[in-house]
């Protein structure tokens, strides 16, 4: 009996902690210009005493990218972020140098080119590209995932802003974070994520027609918007006090206002770890990220970040209608992954969270090698449940697999701890 052929490993991977960097206005050069204003910042990259530093040890990696470079590091998450401002500083010097940055944290592979030389691949170095490329000339820009994994860090935590998400290719959204510090960086919002709040905002607008309000219905209408309009023109100048300062996370400046709920707006709080090993902790974290991430790949749905819901972890009583109030959201998921061995069960629901009724749930009791479907599946039942479009786009990117090695996979949530 013939056994079947062995499947091809996947290339192994590792997690790089990237820094991407583009001159910006590039293609609009002559070419000899394209060639000079390269040769000047990789003279002035290079010259930076971090970055020979970085290399003389073997930390540092660098890739050319065409109209910039990547760098890699696989040590600490800290490094690219440093290294971005330094050159920052040093490029003040150079002001007609323009360029921005990108720093995502994620994985890469190691490949050969056609010179038999060792370059770099994979979704890590995507991602941190699109980061990159929502930012203008002299941002420092930060995946939300390697922001979040900085705020623990007291140092870092005062030059953080968050921009809220930014749509890149196919639809997809980044959720993103400003760093400014020390006047380097660009402390103005991107045009990009502007053009994005726009957007939205016109899409959220809808026009009275003259067959659905006639204009005899209109004069009652607008004499009690007249009424309110002077009421609230006199509360506003009574005032005794300034107005208090709202903060500058775009989740929280929308829940302080009196808007109705979005019925899509979902918050996939952390899930409890019910294994024996405390240590499984990270695991369960990762499981409840990709249901996010997953979600978050649905643009008909809105996704609180994770930085916005760790606040609320497991283990402590939540009460669901006051985080519906203070997130802004009609629903919540909650839930549990117990992991023993090679298997893995995993229990979530779907929840109105201002009537604390449960609309959907569901436990997945399987081999551990199922984790990947099993997120998937979850991401689409809660989809389904809430009647939200998926495109044949998002539902690829909603089943595709980060990776079919296991062990990959849990290194990835380790290093986040």
């Amino acid at each position: 009996m013939q056994m079947p052929a062995e499947p091809e490993p996947d290339l192994p991977f590792e997690i790089a902690h990237l820094l991407l960097i583009d001159v910006v206005g590039y293609s609009k050069l002559l070419v000899n210009e394209q060639i000079e204003m390269l040769r000047k910042l990789n003279q002035i990259v290079r010259g930076t005493e971090s970055f020979r530093a970085a290399e003389a040890s073997g930390k540092l990696n660098r890739v050319p990218t065409g109209d910039g470079m990547a760098l890699l590091f696989f040590r600490s998450l800290e490094e690219p972020l440093r290294r971005a401002l330094e050159i920052s500083r040093t490029l003040q010097d150079h002001p007609h140098i323009k360029v921005r940055m990108g720093v995502h944290s994620g994985p890469v592979n190691r490949v050969t080119d056609v010179d038999d030389k060792t370059n770099f691949a994979g979704s890590g170095i995507n991602v941190a590209q699109r980061v990159l490329e929502c930012g203008d000339a002299g941002h420092i820009l930060l995946s939300a995932h390697v922001a979040e994994d900085l705020s623990e860090y007291r140092h870092w935590q005062p030059y953080l802003y968050d921009l809220g998400e930014c749509e890149v290719k196919h639809g997809l959204r980044l959720h993103l974070f400003n760093v400014y510090k020390d006047n380097l960086g660009n402390p103005q919002v991107p045009e990009k994520v502007k053009q994005g709040k726009r957007s939205k905002q016109a899409s959220a607008v809808r026009p009275i027609t003259s067959s659905r309000w006639p204009r005899v219905a209109l004069i009652p209408t607008l004499l009690v918007s007249a009424v309110a309009l002077v009421i609230s023109s006199l509360i506003f100048f009574h005032r005794t006090s300034p107005p208090p300062t709202t903060s500058a996370n775009p989740e929280t400046t929308a829940t302080s206002r009196p808007t109705a709920i979005p019925q899509k707006g979902i918050a996939v709080l952390p899930f409890e770890n019910l294994s024996d090993d405390k240590e499984n902790a990270y695991f369960a974290d990762g499981v409840q990220d990709e249901i996010l991430t997953n979600l978050a790949k649905i643009a008909d749905l809105k996704i609180i970040s994770r930085t916005s819901v760790r606040q609320y972890k497991s283990g402590i009583a939540r009460n669901l209608s006051e985080i519906s109030r203070q997130l802004g959201i009609a629903h919540v998921v909650e839930g549990s992954v117990q992991r023993s061995g090679n298997r893995v069960r995993v229990n979530a629901r779907l929840v109105d969270a201002r009537s604390d009724r449960q609309l959907w749930g569901q436990t997945y009791d399987r081999d551990l090698a199922d984790i990947f479907a099993i997120q998937s599946e979850i991401a689409k039942s809660i989809a389904n449940q809430l009647e939200a479009k998926i495109s044949a786009i998002e539902k690829t990117a909603i089943e595709e697999r980060p990776t079919r090695d296991l062990v990959a996979y849990d290194l990835t949530f380790t290093l986040r701890r």
